[in-house]
Protein backbone atom coordinates (compact mmCIF):
# COMPACT_ATOMS: atom_id res chain seq x y z
CA UNK A 1 0.00 0.00 0.00
CA UNK A 2 1.33 3.45 -0.94
CA UNK A 3 2.41 5.57 1.98
CA UNK A 4 0.60 8.81 2.76
CA UNK A 5 2.68 11.83 1.76
CA UNK A 6 3.55 14.44 4.39
CA UNK A 7 4.96 17.89 3.56
CA UNK A 8 6.76 20.04 6.10
CA UNK A 9 7.22 23.81 5.94
CA UNK A 10 9.80 25.02 8.45
CA UNK A 11 11.91 21.92 8.89
CA UNK A 12 14.97 23.40 10.59
CA UNK A 13 13.42 24.15 13.98
CA UNK A 14 13.60 21.86 17.00
CA UNK A 15 10.01 20.68 16.61
CA UNK A 16 10.40 20.13 12.87
CA UNK A 17 13.34 17.83 13.51
CA UNK A 18 11.39 15.80 16.07
CA UNK A 19 8.42 15.48 13.72
CA UNK A 20 10.64 14.32 10.86
CA UNK A 21 12.00 11.50 13.03
CA UNK A 22 8.46 10.41 13.93
CA UNK A 23 7.20 10.52 10.33
CA UNK A 24 10.18 8.60 8.98
CA UNK A 25 9.63 5.82 11.54
CA UNK A 26 5.89 5.69 10.81
CA UNK A 27 4.73 2.54 8.98
CA UNK A 28 2.17 4.36 6.80
CA UNK A 29 3.64 7.85 6.26
CA UNK A 30 6.54 9.27 4.29
CA UNK A 31 8.13 12.69 4.31
CA UNK A 32 7.56 13.78 0.71
CA UNK A 33 9.30 17.18 0.92
CA UNK A 34 10.65 19.62 3.47
CA UNK A 35 10.91 23.37 2.99
CA UNK A 36 13.21 25.74 4.83
CA UNK A 37 14.31 29.31 4.23
CA UNK A 38 17.90 28.32 3.51
CA UNK A 39 17.12 25.16 1.56
CA UNK A 40 20.52 23.74 2.48
CA UNK A 41 21.27 20.32 3.93
CA UNK A 42 18.99 17.43 4.76
CA UNK A 43 16.42 16.55 7.39
CA UNK A 44 16.09 12.85 7.98
CA UNK A 45 16.45 11.27 4.52
CA UNK A 46 14.97 14.24 2.64
CA UNK A 47 16.87 17.18 1.17
CA UNK A 48 15.80 20.56 2.45
CA UNK A 49 14.48 22.81 -0.30
CA UNK A 50 13.89 26.55 -0.50
CA UNK A 51 10.31 26.24 -1.69
CA UNK A 52 7.85 29.04 -2.38
CA UNK A 53 4.11 28.73 -1.66
CA UNK A 54 3.60 28.16 -5.41
CA UNK A 55 6.14 25.30 -5.33
CA UNK A 56 4.31 23.73 -2.39
CA UNK A 57 0.99 23.99 -4.19
CA UNK A 58 2.43 22.07 -7.17
CA UNK A 59 4.02 19.40 -4.97
CA UNK A 60 0.89 18.65 -2.99
CA UNK A 61 0.62 16.12 -0.13
CA UNK A 62 -1.92 14.20 1.90
CA UNK A 63 -1.07 16.41 4.87
CA UNK A 64 1.13 19.48 5.34
CA UNK A 65 2.57 20.63 8.65
CA UNK A 66 3.44 24.30 9.13
CA UNK A 67 6.29 24.49 11.65
CA UNK A 68 6.86 28.22 11.29
CA UNK A 69 7.31 31.04 13.82
CA UNK A 70 4.15 32.77 14.94
CA UNK A 71 2.71 35.12 12.33
CA UNK A 72 4.19 33.43 9.25
CA UNK A 73 1.56 30.83 8.37
CA UNK A 74 -0.81 33.18 6.52
CA UNK A 75 1.46 33.51 3.48
CA UNK A 76 1.32 29.74 2.92
CA UNK A 77 -2.35 29.00 3.47
CA UNK A 78 -3.69 29.99 0.01
CA UNK A 79 -1.30 27.50 -1.59
CA UNK A 80 -2.63 24.71 0.65
CA UNK A 81 -6.32 24.96 -0.28
CA UNK A 82 -6.30 21.56 -2.02
CA UNK A 83 -4.31 19.76 0.67
CA UNK A 84 -6.66 17.43 2.59
CA UNK A 85 -5.13 18.09 6.02
CA UNK A 86 -3.08 21.05 7.29
CA UNK A 87 -1.67 21.17 10.82
CA UNK A 88 -0.34 24.53 12.05
CA UNK A 89 2.13 24.25 14.93
CA UNK A 90 2.23 28.00 15.54
CA UNK A 91 -0.22 30.05 17.62
CA UNK A 92 -1.76 31.63 14.53
CA UNK A 93 -4.95 29.54 14.32
CA UNK A 94 -5.56 28.60 17.95
CA UNK A 95 -8.36 31.16 18.33
CA UNK A 96 -9.79 30.61 14.83
CA UNK A 97 -13.11 28.77 15.03
CA UNK A 98 -12.69 27.64 11.41
CA UNK A 99 -9.81 25.44 12.60
CA UNK A 100 -10.19 22.49 14.96
CA UNK A 101 -8.15 22.76 18.14
CA UNK A 102 -5.93 19.69 18.15
CA UNK A 103 -5.73 18.46 21.74
CA UNK A 104 -6.80 14.85 21.11
CA UNK A 105 -7.47 13.81 24.70
CA UNK A 106 -10.12 16.56 24.89
CA UNK A 107 -11.26 17.00 21.26
CA UNK A 108 -10.68 13.65 19.55
CA UNK A 109 -14.08 13.37 17.84
CA UNK A 110 -13.76 16.73 16.08
CA UNK A 111 -10.20 16.06 14.96
CA UNK A 112 -11.23 12.87 13.15
CA UNK A 113 -13.20 14.91 10.61
CA UNK A 114 -10.95 17.98 10.54
CA UNK A 115 -9.15 19.41 7.52
CA UNK A 116 -7.48 22.29 9.34
CA UNK A 117 -5.99 21.67 12.78
CA UNK A 118 -4.37 24.13 15.19
CA UNK A 119 -1.80 22.28 17.28
CA UNK A 120 -1.91 23.46 20.93
CA UNK A 121 0.96 25.20 22.64
CA UNK A 122 3.32 23.17 24.81
CA UNK A 123 2.48 24.85 28.12
CA UNK A 124 -1.19 24.93 27.11
CA UNK A 125 -1.23 21.16 26.57
CA UNK A 126 -0.04 20.39 30.09
CA UNK A 127 -2.21 23.02 31.76
CA UNK A 128 -5.42 21.90 30.05
CA UNK A 129 -4.88 18.22 30.68
CA UNK A 130 -4.17 19.00 34.32
CA UNK A 131 -7.17 21.27 34.86
CA UNK A 132 -9.87 19.78 32.62
CA UNK A 133 -11.08 17.08 35.04
CA UNK A 134 -11.25 19.62 37.88
CA UNK A 135 -13.17 22.44 36.16
CA UNK A 136 -16.56 21.67 37.76
CA UNK A 137 -14.93 21.68 41.21
CA UNK A 138 -13.14 25.04 41.06
CA UNK A 139 -14.19 27.88 43.35
CA UNK A 140 -11.62 30.41 42.12
CA UNK A 141 -9.27 31.09 39.23
CA UNK A 142 -6.44 28.51 39.31
CA UNK A 143 -2.82 29.66 39.35
CA UNK A 144 -0.11 27.85 37.37
CA UNK A 145 3.64 28.26 37.87
CA UNK A 146 5.43 26.95 34.79
CA UNK A 147 9.09 26.31 33.97
CA UNK A 148 10.34 25.33 30.51
CA UNK A 149 13.68 24.42 29.05
CA UNK A 150 15.10 27.01 26.69
CA UNK A 151 14.27 25.06 23.54
CA UNK A 152 10.76 26.44 24.07
CA UNK A 153 12.10 29.85 23.06
CA UNK A 154 13.00 28.56 19.58
CA UNK A 155 16.20 28.96 17.60
CA UNK A 156 16.20 32.74 17.04
CA UNK A 157 18.81 34.18 19.46
CA UNK A 158 17.25 35.81 22.53
CA UNK A 159 17.86 36.13 26.27
CA UNK A 160 15.43 33.24 26.87
CA UNK A 161 17.53 30.75 24.89
CA UNK A 162 20.97 32.10 25.75
CA UNK A 163 22.71 29.47 27.94
CA UNK A 164 25.09 32.06 29.37
CA UNK A 165 22.30 34.33 30.57
CA UNK A 166 20.41 31.35 31.94
CA UNK A 167 23.38 29.86 33.77
CA UNK A 168 22.52 29.41 37.49
CA UNK A 169 19.36 31.32 36.78
CA UNK A 170 15.59 31.12 36.45
CA UNK A 171 14.12 33.77 34.15
CA UNK A 172 10.49 34.86 34.56
CA UNK A 173 8.75 36.47 31.58
CA UNK A 174 5.26 37.48 30.34
CA UNK A 175 3.85 37.03 33.84
CA UNK A 176 0.45 38.43 32.84
CA UNK A 177 -1.37 37.74 29.57
CA UNK A 178 1.09 35.18 28.19
CA UNK A 179 -0.14 33.74 24.86
CA UNK A 180 -0.67 30.33 26.47
CA UNK A 181 -2.63 31.89 29.33
CA UNK A 182 -5.03 33.34 26.76
CA UNK A 183 -5.11 30.03 24.86
CA UNK A 184 -5.91 27.95 27.93
CA UNK A 185 -8.52 30.39 29.23
CA UNK A 186 -10.20 30.46 25.81
CA UNK A 187 -10.39 26.70 25.31
CA UNK A 188 -11.27 25.78 28.89
CA UNK A 189 -13.91 28.50 28.98
CA UNK A 190 -12.72 30.10 32.22
CA UNK A 191 -9.79 32.26 33.35
CA UNK A 192 -6.48 30.69 34.28
CA UNK A 193 -3.56 32.68 35.70
CA UNK A 194 -0.22 31.49 34.34
CA UNK A 195 3.31 32.56 35.27
CA UNK A 196 5.99 31.17 32.89
CA UNK A 197 9.72 30.89 33.51
CA UNK A 198 12.64 29.56 31.49
CA UNK A 199 15.44 27.50 33.05
CA UNK A 200 19.00 26.51 32.02
CA UNK A 201 18.01 23.00 30.85
CA UNK A 202 17.31 22.44 27.14
CA UNK A 203 13.92 20.70 27.04
CA UNK A 204 11.03 19.70 29.23
CA UNK A 205 8.25 21.49 31.13
CA UNK A 206 7.09 21.33 34.74
CA UNK A 207 3.84 22.95 35.86
CA UNK A 208 2.70 23.41 39.45
CA UNK A 209 -1.04 24.14 39.60
CA UNK A 210 -2.64 25.62 42.69
CA UNK A 211 -6.42 25.89 43.04
CA UNK A 212 -9.24 26.35 45.52
CA UNK A 213 -12.16 23.91 45.30
CA UNK A 214 -15.80 24.59 46.09
CA UNK A 215 -15.75 21.79 48.65
CA UNK A 216 -12.83 19.95 50.27
CA UNK A 217 -11.77 16.80 48.42
CA UNK A 218 -9.10 14.41 49.60
CA UNK A 219 -6.22 13.23 47.46
CA UNK A 220 -7.80 9.86 46.66
CA UNK A 221 -10.99 11.47 45.38
CA UNK A 222 -9.07 13.75 43.04
CA UNK A 223 -6.84 10.93 41.85
CA UNK A 224 -9.98 8.93 41.06
CA UNK A 225 -11.23 11.80 38.88
CA UNK A 226 -8.00 11.79 36.88
CA UNK A 227 -8.04 8.03 36.59
CA UNK A 228 -11.61 8.09 35.31
CA UNK A 229 -10.78 10.75 32.73
CA UNK A 230 -7.39 9.52 31.55
CA UNK A 231 -7.08 5.89 32.63
CA UNK A 232 -7.49 4.68 29.04
CA UNK A 233 -5.26 7.37 27.51
CA UNK A 234 -1.92 5.89 26.38
CA UNK A 235 -0.14 9.26 26.44
CA UNK A 236 -1.30 10.40 29.88
CA UNK A 237 0.29 8.87 32.97
CA UNK A 238 -0.96 9.36 36.53
CA UNK A 239 1.50 8.84 39.38
CA UNK A 240 1.46 9.30 43.14
CA UNK A 241 4.95 10.76 43.44
CA UNK A 242 6.09 14.15 42.19
CA UNK A 243 6.87 13.89 38.45
CA UNK A 244 10.31 15.27 37.58
CA UNK A 245 11.04 17.30 34.50
CA UNK A 246 14.21 15.31 33.77
CA UNK A 247 12.08 12.16 33.45
CA UNK A 248 9.83 13.88 30.91
CA UNK A 249 12.68 14.45 28.45
CA UNK A 250 12.28 12.17 25.45
CA UNK A 251 8.86 10.95 26.61
CA UNK A 252 5.76 11.11 24.43
CA UNK A 253 3.51 11.25 27.49
CA UNK A 254 2.20 13.83 29.92
CA UNK A 255 2.65 12.86 33.58
CA UNK A 256 0.29 14.08 36.31
CA UNK A 257 1.18 13.56 39.94
CA UNK A 258 1.92 14.93 43.40
CA UNK A 259 -1.79 15.55 44.05
CA UNK A 260 -1.90 17.31 47.41
CA UNK A 261 -4.90 18.64 49.33
CA UNK A 262 -5.55 20.63 52.50
CA UNK A 263 -9.17 21.58 53.09
CA UNK A 264 -10.48 23.19 49.89
CA UNK A 265 -6.99 23.79 48.50
CA UNK A 266 -5.44 21.40 45.95
CA UNK A 267 -2.09 21.30 44.17
CA UNK A 268 -1.06 19.22 41.16
CA UNK A 269 2.23 18.83 39.24
CA UNK A 270 2.34 18.09 35.49
CA UNK A 271 5.40 17.39 33.36
CA UNK A 272 5.92 16.86 29.63
CA UNK A 273 8.50 17.21 26.89
CA UNK A 274 7.72 20.51 25.15
CA UNK A 275 9.10 19.27 21.80
CA UNK A 276 7.20 15.95 21.82
CA UNK A 277 3.77 15.73 23.50
CA UNK A 278 3.92 19.52 23.64
CA UNK A 279 4.34 19.73 19.85
CA UNK A 280 5.59 16.98 17.47
CA UNK A 281 3.96 13.93 19.07
CA UNK A 282 0.67 15.79 19.32
CA UNK A 283 0.95 16.83 15.67
CA UNK A 284 1.36 13.17 14.71
CA UNK A 285 -1.70 12.23 16.79
CA UNK A 286 -3.64 14.85 14.85
CA UNK A 287 -2.32 13.71 11.47
CA UNK A 288 -3.18 10.10 12.24
CA UNK A 289 -6.70 10.97 13.33
CA UNK A 290 -7.43 13.28 10.40
CA UNK A 291 -6.07 10.79 7.83
CA UNK A 292 -8.11 7.92 9.25
CA UNK A 293 -5.21 6.06 10.83
CA UNK A 294 -4.95 4.74 14.38
CA UNK A 295 -4.22 7.77 16.54
CA UNK A 296 -1.13 6.25 18.14
CA UNK A 297 0.38 4.63 15.05
CA UNK A 298 4.06 5.48 14.82
CA UNK A 299 4.22 6.80 18.42
CA UNK A 300 6.28 4.81 20.94
CA UNK A 301 3.49 4.52 23.51
CA UNK A 302 5.79 3.71 26.40
CA UNK A 303 8.31 6.41 25.52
Amino acid sequence: MARLRIGLVGARGYVGSELVALVEAHPALELAWAASRSGAGTVGHVALEELTPADVERRGADAVVLALPNGQAAAWLPSLEKVPVVVDLSADQRFNDAWVYGLPELHRARIRSARRIANPGCYATGIQLGLAPLLPLLAETPHVFGVSGYSGAGTTPADKNNPEKLRDNLMPYSLIDHAHEREVSHHLGRPVHFMPHVAPFFRGITLTMSMVLRQPRDRDALRALFQERYGAEPLVRIVDDTPLVRDAVGSHRVTLGSITTAGPRAVLVVTLDNLLKGAATQALQNINLALGRDEFEGIPIHG
